[in-house]
């Protein structure tokens, strides 16, 4: 099968209320697929549907998926942790949608734990999930070749048409499970008070993207591949430099010469804020991948985003999708040799990912 990285795991999301599913007693029901044809079709639209469902009642509610599910982080249990959710076993960080889903969780729930597990996964730590909880599902993207479609193509001498599916996945927080051995992946440490982050820095210049200081606007120009910032200081949270930071060099990541995406659109259209959806869930990432806490984000794109994914239940996807590969292009210049968010197999597998 192929590997994941952050971008390619098409999951399941909500902030408010987290998809749940069979509780600890059904633990065998792991993963079901969903493929083409038929009732397929129609169970793999309902996922899309489920999903953007979700998403569009925490936007009407005035709440955003992808505000990083904390308010102070802790070790000893008090807080959440700073950082994406990782799974427990491999501490490999979950990607896409994946992220909100679970962020979703631990808001709704109030897990302090950003580490997750299958049932599996937590038998095989020494630990048992607690009778009468419920798992959180998320899907798993990929696409395979039968054998049939081989043979048809070898045949006629075409290339093999892969077929693409969805695969639901159960997992549970720490915070579900009893008797977990000392060998899982730690939670993450707390980020010291300060104003100044050397990794947001770091990641900034390692870009190569022009950033200029001054003014009292951000923005990106794709014309001249300039994004534009206000001084540090002038934030009201000087901490949210780095998020508007991230915002705009999201968006330079669609430029031609790096992961060519559409650009220029008309303010105000559905383009526009499919694209400013890309740039805030980027950012969202980013922030989590470094363990930035930004201040919540206003609603300055709000309407446009309802409408998008009101009118298209796969937008939410794409957009995550694109988010994805916009931060690991980001990161991976930071630090080729040390990518924070590596490819994620099957989760049960060896070499679960997430």
């Amino acid at each position: 099968m192929r590997q994941a990285s952050i971008r390619d795991a098409a999951e399941t999301v909500g902030r408010g209320r987290a998809i749940a599913t069979d509780p600890a007693t059904h633990g065998g029901r792991l993963g079901s697929s969903v493929g083409t044809g038929g009732a397929s079709d129609a169970a793999r639209a309902s996922i899309y549907d489920e999903v953007t469902s979700r998403i569009i009642a925490e936007l009407e509610a005035g709440r955003f998926p992808w505000v990083q599910p904390w308010g102070r982080a802790s070790t000893n249990g008090g807080g959440v942790g700073v950082g994406l959710p990782r799974n427990a076993a491999t501490g490999r960080a979950y990607g896409g949608i994946n992220v909100l889903i679970l962020w979703g969780a631990v808001i709704e729930r109030g897990y302090p734990s950003q580490g997750w597990l299958t049932f599996k996964q937590c038998r095989d730590a020494g630990g048992s999930v607690r009778r009468g909880e419920r798992g959180t599902t998320i899907v798993y993207a990929d696409r395979f070749t039968p054998e049939t479609e081989r043979a048809r193509a070898a045949d006629v001498g075409d290339a093999a048409r892969a077929i693409p599916f969805l695969k639901r996945f159960t997992v549970f927080n720490r915070a579900q499970c009893d008797g977990l051995s000392a060998g899982l992946t730690p939670e993450p440490l707390p980020l010291p008070e300060r104003e100044i982050i050397p990794v947001g820095e770091t990641l900034i210049a390692a870009s190569g993207v022009s950033v200029r200081i001054g003014g009292d606007k951000a923005y990106y120009v794709p014309s001249l591949d300039t994004v534009q910032l206000p001084p540090q200081p002038a934030f009201f949270h000087q901490i949210d430099f780095y998020r508007t930071a991230f915002h705009e060099l999201c968006h330079a990541t669609g430029h031609a010469s790096r992961l060519g995406r559409t650009l220029v659109t008309d303010f105000g259209s559905k383009d526009y804020a499919r694209e400013e959806l890309i740039a805030e869930l980027g950012s969202a990432f980013l922030c989590a991948s470094l363990g930035i806490v930004p201040t919540v984000r206003h609603a300055d794109y709000l309407a446009g985003w309802l409408d998008v994914l009101r009118g298209d239940n796969r937008a939410i996807f794409r957009a995550a999708s694109a988010a994805g590969k916009a931060a690991d292009w980001l990161l991976a210049r930071r630090d080729p040799a040390s990518h924070p968010l590596p490819p994620m197999p099957d989760p049960d597998g060896p070499g679960h990912g997430g």
